[in-house]
């Protein structure tokens, strides 16, 4: 049975649709745009206990995953990002770390895999993919998601919050502290000032109602993945497809290192990087909304008749409007006319030039000014 977050069943949580990429997890509490207006400008908790955790304890925890994961981790004092690749340097898994003094603990979006590892068609599982990597390294590796939640605050006001709940954590970008039964790491997204909170997940009800008792406003996955979308963050499986580099989603530095060598894809991490460009880079299109209309994930976009990319993660933001992230080839003006979507869900979309960092560009809201206009 898949999984259905406890809080589904408190009074104004509304469930997501099917097919949505954050099941289990409240989609909204009655008014996203007001939730998102709440986390860009005071406090607001997000529920996203499906997230799988786990975890890697022993003596070698940190010079054994500096070899198996894409990020320089042998003296990881906090949190990082990082990925699992393909021997082509394709991305196969993404996950947040958190160093914890006595182990590391890894969440990642429910259903991660490391899949291209296999032959093909085959299916392998994240935990088992690094299980299949420890061979005589002195760790342990479990998956400890029915015992820890992720909880997630943000807003300028977080820290008044986690203050009432006697919780702080430093104002550095991926600082971690813990607490009795979890820890807190800040983020630097979605928005400027976000904090993860994993908890005992037998609390998880407790500690959302301390959280909203201290002021923070229950806001559901639309209103992250809107302020994840505005923050240029991609979703795995969502925003990527099976050829995706790390440095066509903004995974370079901040969850792929390109100096140490030693893992699995580092070829071709540091060629790219150091000598060429590549094929395509991740935009956020402004999209016309006025028929009401939007396109899904995996919809091509175009350029007249030809097809330059593919539409990631969909949303609707509180101030933007309807946005889109999307794959599209490095040789695409960034001025074009597109359109995203398929069929009848084919809309007009305009590239954000904020989002493809150019000189000269326009800001970003003249794009969706001129697309409306």
């Amino acid at each position: 049975m898949s999984y259905q977050s406890p809080l589904l069943d408190a009074p104004g949580s509304i469930a997501p649709p099917d097919g949505n990429p954050e099941p289990g997890v409240p989609w909204h509490w009655g008014d996203p745009f007001a939730e998102q207006r709440t986390a860009t400008r005071s406090v607001a908790v997000v529920d996203r206990s499906h997230r799988e955790v786990l975890r890697v304890s022993g003596p070698e925890r940190l010079s054994w995953l500096h070899l198996v994961i894409s990020q320089h981790v042998t003296e990881l004092a906090g949190g990082t990002e990082a990925l699992v690749l393909d021997s082509h340097g394709h991305v196969d898994a993404h996950m947040v770390l958190a160093h914890t003094g006595d182990a590391v603990h890894l969440d990642t979006d429910p259903g991660a895999r490391a899949t291209s590892a296999l032959p093909k068609g085959g299916k392998q599982t994240l935990l088992e993919y690094l299980e299949a990597m420890k061979f005589w390294s002195k760790v342990e590796i479990s998956d400890v998601t029915g015992e820890l939640a992720v909880l997630t605050l943000l807003g300028p006001e977080a820290d008044r919050v986690l203050s009432t709940v006697d919780v702080s954590v430093a104002a550095a970008p991926y600082s971690v502290t813990t607490f009795e039964g979890g820890f807190a790491r800040r983020m630097p997204w979605p928005g400027p000032a976000s904090v993860d909170l994993v908890v005992p997940r037998s609390d998880l009800t407790g500690w959302w109602r301390r959280l909203t008792d201290a002021g923070a406003r229950p806001a559901g996955t639309w209103a992250f993945d809107a302020l994840r979308v505005e923050s240029l963050r991609p979703r795995l499986g969502v925003d990527t497809d099976e050829r995706t580099i790390p440095h066509e989603v903004n995974w370079i530095g901040s969850a792929a290192h390109v100096a140490k060598g030693c893992y699995r894809g580092q070829e071709t991490v540091a060629k790219v990087f150091n000598v060429g460009r590549p094929p395509r880079r991740m935009v956020l299109l402004h999209l016309d909304g006025s028929p009401e209309i939007y396109p899904e994930t995996g919809d091509p976009v175009r350029l007249g008749e030809r097809v330059v990319g593919r539409v990631g993660s969909v949303a609707q933001h509180h101030e933007l409007g309807p946005v889109a992230l999307a794959l599209i080839k490095r040789s695409t003006p960034l001025d074009a006319e597109l359109l995203a979507g398929a069929e009848d869900r084919a809309v007009p979309a305009a590239i954000d030039p904020d989002s493809v960092p150019a000189e000269g560009a326009a800001p970003g809201r003249e794009a969706a000014a001129r697309l409306r206009g």
